[in-house]
């Protein structure tokens, strides 16, 4: 995914009245406010209520489901057959800001801004992207991402990060 197809699908959305978080290494690099490396797909983060709109939008310019073995009605992903795939996340807040359903998204990790060429978009914030790269296997991109964050934001690096890291350079 290029910054311009991230663009692309971020005003399809929002053209639509569907508020869109960047999520995953775009949302990292948002949040950095320049591109640091390459990305395979688009994590986004939707309120749940939007995923019938935001299909229908996709779906009309060729996205289709792309079957895994962890596919959820929250979380699954979408590809156009031409190596474009969106990671979508959803989730359901209450009306005090209160995770209910899908991915939990606490309502402050709603409230990071970046930038995408130049443009302001919404996006994890830089303290939650560290948090949520946890609890799974980690890659050599989840370790540089948060290293990123932490030296710009200050972020603390998470234990199993830093466990990572020591082991590497054993």
């Amino acid at each position: 995914m290029t910054s311009a197809d991230v663009l692309e699908i971020v005003r399809l959305l929002e053209s639509d009245g569907i508020a869109v978080w960047l999520d995953g290494g775009w949302g990292v690099d948002a949040l950095l406010g320049k591109q640091t490396r390459p990305h395979g797909d688009l994590d986004i983060a939707v309120v749940h209520k939007d995923v019938p709109r935001l299909r229908a939008l996709l779906e009309a310019r060729g996205y289709r489901d792309v079957p895994r073995k962890d596919t959820k009605d929250w979380n699954f992903v979408l590809g156009d057959g031409q190596g474009h795939e969106i990671d979508v996340h959803s989730f359901t807040l209450d009306a005090e800001g209160r995770w209910v359903y899908g991915i939990e998204y606490p309502a402050d990790s709603l409230t990071g801004v970046g930038s995408v060429n130049g443009r302001a978009v919404k996006c994890i914030t830089a303290e939650h992207v560290a948090r949520f790269r946890t609890g799974f296997e980690l890659r050599e991109t989840d370790i540089q991402d948060v290293q990123a964050l932490h030296k710009r934001f200050g972020v603390p690096i998470p234990k199993e990060h830093a466990e990572w890291l020591k082991r590497k350079q054993a």
